[in-house]
């Protein structure tokens, strides 16, 4: 990923913060020599630097098959939004952009599928997604049968050894510029821009 010094994030609590915000990633390795990518939630976990990740597909999914040989690509999108120049102080001067956070997580994998491993990705991810609900769902309280489905699953553990980081939020810019930007995109609706501007300002208060 092409990561511009100015745009480039260092400190891992960011990528915390990118997987509270969306931990559904994209997966992408080789199959007979092509790209090929799997679109997956993860489960998540870190200690330090070190970094796993956590996940499984559908066994006929043909990634999984010697994706152990290779060295993977796991892509964490973030929120993104337009920025348009005429929120700047002299728009004749600028063009538009493309705001937005994401991460690129590089690794090798380990498959699993001893089916206590599985249920417990399987479970875990559940509880993760299920919490806070008034009438959460949970494999314990699943008919027995449901777990024979576990045989139609391989897990996979993703041990990260390279983190890339780019949270573009215009540092480019003059504060003005930024400044402008923020107030701009309070009338832009949707998460994502709610998520950007939020962003920005705290790049903005911090000096980043």
């Amino acid at each position: 990923m092409y990561v511009p010094e100015h745009f480039r994030a260092t400190d891992l609590a960011h990528l915390d913060w990118l997987v509270r915000h969306d931990a559904f990633g994209t997966l992408v390795s080789s199959v007979d020599g092509a790209p090929f990518a799997s679109h997956v939630p993860v489960l998540y976990q870190r200690e330090a630097d070190r970094v796993t990740l956590t996940g499984h597909w559908a066994r006929p999914n043909p990634q999984w098959r010697g994706i152990e040989e290779q060295r993977v690509l796991l892509i964490l999108h973030g929120p993104h939004t337009y920025v348009s120049p005429r929120w700047y102080e002299d728009p004749r001067r600028h063009v538009p952009t493309w705001n937005y956070a994401v991460a690129h997580l590089y690794g090798r994998i380990r498959l699993i599928e001893n089916p206590e491993q599985l249920l417990r990705i399987v479970t875990s991810l559940a509880d993760q997604y299920e919490r806070g609900q008034p009438q959460a769902w949970s494999v314990s309280a699943a008919d027995p049968k449901v777990l024979g489905m576990l045989r139609g699953i391989v897990g996979f553990e993703l041990g990260v050894d390279e983190v890339q980081l780019k949270f573009k939020l215009n540092q480019n810019h003059p504060r003005t510029n930024v400044a402008g930007a923020i107030q701009g995109l309070e009338s832009v609706p949707g998460d994502d821009a709610r998520a950007i501007r939020a962003l920005m300002q705290d790049a903005l208060g911090s000096g980043r």
